[in-house]
């Protein structure tokens, strides 16, 4: 099978590997093991190494059309998308001519493209991943909205499943929902004792991208409160971004030289690690489809105080598994120190947590994957 991939994320080329974001990377490397070739249509940067974070694709079939990257946030950038974008346009095409299954990565730019496209082609076996927020309800891009409407539509998207996270009321026939996993069945151990140290000690942890929309300043901001509260705190960030500046000056502002710690990207071990020894994820971002980081944490009994974005709430049971907070920081610091006195409590939900991220493994996700890829599979 002809595997072809359509998706926004920056590619880099090293050794004879082409590099992406890992997790991303993670996921596909699990869609390509089913496939003869692979055909990849993204933008690529071989003027930059890969991060830490980044990893490669394991397929010895990869075929690369690289396009340029290209956005709509200025006019500059708009004059030159629109030079861009038939050149692009024909590539999709190309590459999907090509192709015996098309797979689509949304909500973004080349996923708009990629869906408009894919019209043509309505004999082909399709797929596509939102990985954003589904629900309608929400405030969303005007692209965005395009995107969910083209995809959903068994008339305007012929013989394509659509894999979103959560499950909304009143969705068409080929909405799939579906989740993300980054553990093995062979990675679960059992929990270590973490609400024993609750009163000597207590771990927060903000990993992902720092980026305003995530809000990572917040968490920075909690650890404050809760040091004032008279509790001995440490909080880790891992992640890169534009907002590693105003944390930086918020910890020399406030004296938390020695209780924040900025570690940057770094390879999933050690987020692996910080996650085992962490009480606390506290993430507060504005808008999310499946937070992987969530279901991380998770996983290693690390209780998450989020914002009930997207799948969320359904995520943490409506707070059976975990926090769900607005996002004011004295809520956030309360409800930490809610549970740093009520240690059962704690343990409880730490508990439910992990039972129910452990149920999403990497086995059973490359399952669920396989199936996508050949249907017929399942009937035999």
């Amino acid at each position: 099978m002809r595997f072809l991939v359509v998706g926004h994320v920056v590619h880099k080329y090293q050794n004879g590997s082409y590099y992406a974001y890992g997790p991303y990377v993670r996921e596909m490397n699990l869609w390509f093991k089913y496939v003869d070739k692979v055909i990849i249509v993204a933008p690529l940067n071989k003027e930059i190494d890969p991060d830490p974070i980044d990893l490669p694709y394991k397929h010895d079939q990869v075929v690369f059309f690289p396009v340029p990257e290209f956005s709509t946030q200025s006019v500059k950038n708009i004059l030159s998308t629109l030079f861009h974008l038939p050149g692009i346009f024909w590539t999709v095409i190309t590459a999907m001519r090509s192709a015996d299954h098309i797979h689509l990565r949304c909500p973004g730019n080349m996923g708009l493209i990629g869906a408009l496209a894919q019209f043509f082609f309505r004999n082909k076996n399709k797929t596509a991943k939102y990985a954003g927020n589904w629900d309608r309800s929400s405030d969303q891009p005007f692209s965005y909205r395009l995107q969910q409407k083209i995809i959903s539509s068994p008339f305007l998207a012929p013989k394509m499943r659509v894999l979103v996270y959560g499950e909304w009321p009143n969705e068409t026939e080929n909405i799939v929902p579906f989740f993300t996993a980054t553990y093995s069945e062979r990675e679960i151990v059992p929990l270590s004792n973490k609400e024993i140290n609750l009163k000597k000690e207590i771990n927060l942890i903000y990993v992902g991208g720092l980026y305003n929309g995530k809000q990572p300043l917040i968490s920075a901001k909690v650890l404050l409160q809760l040091i004032k509260k008279g509790y001995s705190v440490k909080l880790d960030y891992f992640g890169e971004g534009p907002e590693r500046k105003s944390i930086e000056d918020f910890r020399d502002g406030n004296g938390l030289e020695n209780s924040l710690f900025l570690h940057g990207n770094v390879k999933a071990d050690q987020v692996k690690k910080a996650f085992q020894e962490a009480h606390f994820l506290i993430f507060i971002s504005k808008s999310e489809g499946w937070p992987k980081v969530v279901a991380e944490s998770m996983f290693w009994g690390c209780l998450p105080v989020t914002t009930p974005v997207s799948c969320v709430p359904q995520m943490l049971d409506f707070g059976n598994r975990g926090e769900l907070v607005k996002g004011h920081v004295e809520e956030i610091a309360e409800r930490v120190e809610h549970l740093i006195l009520a240690p059962d409590l704690y343990l409880q939900k730490s508990q439910k947590a992990a039972a129910w991220s452990r149920s999403y493994t990497l086995e059973r996700f490359e399952s669920e994957i396989r199936s996508l890829i050949y249907p017929e599979s399942l009937a035999g």
